[in-house]
């Protein structure tokens, strides 16, 4: 077996609390030094992605979050854990540029080991870690090392500037007795269409 080694040292990064505060419900909270890992790999060998379990002002640990540009789908597989998986489809202007503030369809979707999930072109998407271990996914995003410096962090095939512009997706995802439950972020206007996967909704 034959293996190109030559860009391991750039499959490797994480995400800090002090990036995570920008999507936070409460960025004034304090959290771990890392929320998460990831071993990019690519298409072929696939990425993995480590959660810390916890909360943060209430909040569960989560990914940072991202729209997929272009033509691209993308599917977890759930190796370890639990957690809710958060998708949402912004509705579009008549340019057809999204709007970041109406949303077109929301879903929280609770996912186990064993489960996998598959997230459609133009959907943006998180996941938030609701158990007491580590949380482990794989996933089939493309990545590229070649040219991208920080391609490891932030794939050239994700956008998270609108996620950064929201301070999130349209529900943070908190706990509440024991449960999660989710928060409506109160920057977006409309939610048109909505699946709270039996998650109730409570006020923060």
């Amino acid at each position: 077996m034959k293996i190109n080694f030559e860009f391991v040292d750039k499959h490797y990064a994480a995400r800090t609390h002090e990036k995570m505060k920008e999507v936070l419900m409460d960025p004034n909270g304090d959290g771990p030094v890392n929320y998460y890992y990831m071993i990019r790999g690519g298409k072929e060998q696939k990425n993995i992605t480590i959660w810390e379990p916890g909360t943060v002002c209430g909040e569960y640990i989560k990914t940072y979050g991202h729209y997929h540009v272009g033509k691209l789908d993308e599917t977890y597989w759930i190796l370890y854990g639990k957690a809710v998986a958060v998708e949402q489809k912004l509705a579009l202007d008549k340019e057809g540029n999204m709007i970041p503030n109406v949303v077109e369809e929301f879903r929280a979707i609770p996912v186990k080991a064993g489960d996998s999930i598959h997230f459609a072109s133009g959907h943006g998407h998180l996941c938030a870690n609701v158990g007491g271990t580590y949380f482990v996914t794989a996933d089939d995003s493309p990545v590229g090392f070649e040219d991208k410096k920080d391609e490891a962090s932030m794939p050239g095939h994700a956008d998270y500037l609108l996620v950064q512009k929201m301070r999130g997706f349209a529900y943070y995802v908190v706990e509440y007795r024991g449960k999660p439950a989710l928060v409506k972020n109160k920057l977006y206007k409309e939610i048109k269409k909505q699946d709270l996967g039996g998650l109730l909704i409570i006020e923060k």
